[in-house]
Parts: structure tokens; sequence; C-alpha cells
């Protein structure tokens, strides 16, 4: 596996932190975002790569810009 291909964990986590914030479960997130509840799991913990597009209609979710999502993401890293 390349380095673009691992899974971002700190991704996961960025998701995870914003969706806990407002109080919304994964069965709801990932309905509103098109993906199993198990594929939204995989997402969160950081063990698959969501498509960007799917990063956008997560951050729509869970109503955040995908900015938000990166910022946090970036801050995670650090």
């Amino acid at each position: 596996m390349t380095p673009s291909q691992q899974p971002q964990k700190t991704l996961g986590m960025a998701i995870r932190q914003l969706r806990e914030k407002r109080g919304l479960t994964q069965e709801a997130v990932a309905h509103e975002a098109g993906v199993t509840a198990s594929t939204f799991g995989l997402i969160e913990r950081g063990q698959t790569n969501p498509t960007w597009a799917t990063v956008t209609k997560i951050a729509a979710a869970v109503d955040v810009s995908v900015i938000e999502v990166a910022k946090l993401t970036v801050k995670l890293e650090a």
C-alpha cells in the first residue's frame, strides 16, 4: 500500500469528534452521508479512506464545512 492509500486515522478521529460534539449517532450520520453504518465505523476508526465526495457528505451531515474537517484533522496530526 502506498502512503497515500494508507487509511488516515486522524481524519476518522476528526469526524468522530465532530459527530460526538453534535450528539449524533454513527447510524444517523451514515444514513445522511449515504454510506452504511459499518463503512462509517471503518472511516471513524481510521481503517479505510473515504472518497472526497463522502467526506463532503459526512461534513454536511454533521453541519460543518470540509475545511473544518481538514483543520481538525491537521490539528490532530500535530
